[in-house]
């Protein structure tokens, strides 16, 4: 699943994917991208999914299966088998494990928590198509973009209301929750 015998590293292929993919939905905005799900399933987008799940640690779903479990039992074995399964359409994800995370309030916060083979799939899935959407985001777009933050558009707002008055669209709904 990684690079060898010459060949260039994997994270450098799946961002040079990217970039083409970007380029072209920047350079069309009208730009249908009909075929991208074997892209989901190369082996280098999958590498890079794994480590970056890998580096986002997290629990184990309803399977049990930990990180620690999947590095045991082969990196390259649990991506091959992710991928033959892409590859035949037989992939199905699991349910996600529903827990509750405690507030200071008293109250609890549901969380949903993935296999670690469905992240896996889903970062995948992120790495192909987030930079065909990112190519035709405004400037001034915050949410869920990849080096944006909350804080970012906070500056951003505070920056434009010093200049004058604007109408400003912003879903802040439990934002000032200081509880995770």
């Amino acid at each position: 699943m990684h690079a060898g015998n010459g060949q260039s590293h994997p994270i450098d292929n799946s961002r040079q994917l990217q970039r083409k993919l970007y380029l072209a939905a920047k350079k069309c905005r009208n730009r249908r991208f009909h075929a991208l799900y074997d892209r989901i399933f190369r082996p280098d987008i999958l590498w890079r999914a794994w480590q970056e799940v890998k580096a986002n640690r997290g629990s184990a779903g309803v399977d049990g299966v930990s990180l620690e479990e999947v590095e045991r039992q082969g990196v390259a074995s649990f991506l091959e088998a992710i991928r033959a399964d892409l590859k035949a359409g037989t992939y199905q994800p699991r349910p996600v494990l529903r827990v509750y995370v405690p507030k200071p309030d008293g109250r609890q916060r549901p969380l949903g928590i993935p296999t670690v083979r469905d992240r896996v799939v889903q970062q995948a899935c992120r790495i192909v198509i987030e930079p065909i959407f990112e190519a035709n985001f405004q400037n001034h777009s915050y949410g869920f973009r990849p080096r944006r933050s909350a804080a970012q558009a906070v500056r951003a707002v505070d920056k434009v209301l010093l200049r004058g008055w604007w109408v400003v669209d912003a879903d802040i709904q439990r934002y000032l929750d200081l509880s995770p």
